[in-house]
């Protein structure tokens, strides 16, 4: 059953990476058409916009998501000797390298894992999370995050908001298409022999414009619900007792949100740091399903 759900979510998360890449491509068109008039260096122009993006986020994205996190560093076991000692046995069990160790100031228990690669990887927990959780329930965390780490979920959640960032530029760019002269240039092609055609692009391209924040946030939440139940599942197979997470689980159901949280950075939390939001749109999936899922491994 554990081996299975793992494999399953894998293959899950290619089909939405692969979905993300396509709709940048389906972006870039409708930005190339508006601007330039070739759907074909909008594409072009597009992945290496992505590509650009992805390789700034992985380059830095420790420093720069513990920075907008408020992280502050924990370089000595005796600054928070439960936490360093559960994030340093959960590595060991997972036979990566150990994290560097944030601590965050804020009530609300909750955290995170990120990084480029197990080498780097970096483990935050809110003083909310040292403050409720015992020596289990702590396990119980730490190893979704350490799963989260061997997984490369780290990496994959870099990738997700490096594309979306770069979804979001195209848009903004796209949006800005009269200014450009776009508007001219559709109508004079429209006028001399396109017809129906580029009257047909323009509206798709629009409709793209329009639609591709809403459908790159449904992707980007997807992964990272997909990616939140792979975690449990590791966190399992590295504690071997799922009680841990599930006593966890039930206390960070009951959390209030965080006070100060970058609305960017909430999928990469444990829980949703956020207020709740429509199913649709949740960066995690319910507490009660995860529950639901750990009880019957």
């Amino acid at each position: 059953m554990l081996f299975e759900q793992i494999q399953s979510n894998k293959r899950r998360t290619i089909v939405l990476l692969v979905g993300f890449l396509i709709l940048v491509g389906i972006v870039g068109a409708a930005v190339g058409y508006l601007l330039l008039g070739s759907l074909e260096y909008g594409v072009i122009g597009a992945l290496i916009i992505g590509g650009v993006y992805t390789f700034i986020m992985i380059s830095n994205s420790t420093n720069v998501v513990m920075a907008m996190n408020h992280g502050k560093e924990i370089t000595q076991a005796d600054q928070a000797p439960e936490l360093w000692h559960t994030v340093e046995d959960m590595a060991m069990v997972a036979q990566v390298p150990m994290p560097r160790v944030f601590v965050i100031q804020d009530a609300s228990p909750n955290a995170f894992a990120t990084g480029n690669s197990p080498k780097n990887a970096a483990v935050a927990a809110t003083t909310g999370l040292l403050e409720i959780m015992d020596r289990h329930e702590l396990e119980g965390v730490i190893g979704h995050e350490i799963s989260h780490v061997r997984n490369y979920d780290i990496r994959i959640s870099t990738i997700a908001l490096a594309l979306m960032a770069a979804i979001t530029l195209l848009t903004n760019l796209g949006s800005n298409w009269w200014f450009f002269g776009g508007g001219n240039r559709n109508r004079n092609d429209r006028d001399n022999n396109s017809g129906g055609l580029q009257v047909v692009l323009l509206i798709f391209s629009i409709l793209v414009m329009a639609l591709a924040p809403l459908l790159a946030g449904v992707i980007q939440m997807a992964i990272s619900r997909n990616r939140e139940y792979l975690a449990d599942a590791g966190s399992v197979e590295l504690t071997r007792n799922p009680q841990e997470l599930i006593s966890a689980l039930r206390k960070l159901g009951s959390a209030k949100p965080m006070a100060d949280v970058d609305p960017s950075s909430a999928a990469l939390y444990i829980s949703n740091p956020l207020k709740k939001k429509t199913h649709l749109f949740e960066t995690h999936p319910p507490i009660e399903e995860r529950i639901l899922r750990l009880e019957k491994m």
